[in-house]
C-alpha cells in the first residue's frame, strides 16, 4: 500500500482525524497544540491522530493529499476541513461545532 492509499484509509475508516506533530497527548507544536483544544473544546473525546513526526512518508504524503501545505490537518467523515487557522475560524463563528456535533453523537 502506497502512502497516499494510506492516508486515504486513515481518512476514510475514522469519523474524526487530525495529522498532527507529535499526539494529542503531547503536541510537539503550538498550532497541533491548538488544533487539539479546538476538538476537545467541541466536544469531541475522541479522535485519530497521526503523528507526522513518526512518518516522513505520511508527513509529505499528507501535503499532496489534500493539496494543504501545511500541518496540522484536519478530516471529518472523508472530508479535509483545513488546517490550524481555518479550524480556529470555524470554531470562533460556531460553523466547527455544527460540523462535528454528528461526529460526536457516533463516539
Amino acid at each position: 500500500m502506497d502512502t497516499q492509499q494510506r492516508i486515504k484509509a486513515q481518512v476514510e475508516s475514522n469519523p474524526v482525524v487530525l495529522y498532527m506533530k507529535g499526539t494529542p497527548q503531547m503536541p510537539q507544536c503550538g498550532f497541533s497544540a491548538m488544533a487539539v483544544q479546538v476538538l476537545q473544546a467541541c466536544g469531541v473525546g475522541s479522535f485519530a491522530s497521526v503523528n507526522v513526526l513518526a512518518d516522513p512518508e505520511i508527513r509529505q504524503g499528507i501535503k499532496e493529499f489534500a493539496n494543504w501545505p501545511t500541518i496540522p490537518q484536519l478530516y471529518v467523515n472523508g472530508e479535509f476541513v483545513g488546517g490550524a487557522d481555518i479550524l480556529r475560524e470555524m470554531y470562533q463563528s460556531g460553523e466547527l461545532q455544527k460540523l462535528l456535533e454528528p461526529v460526536k453523537q457516533q463516539a
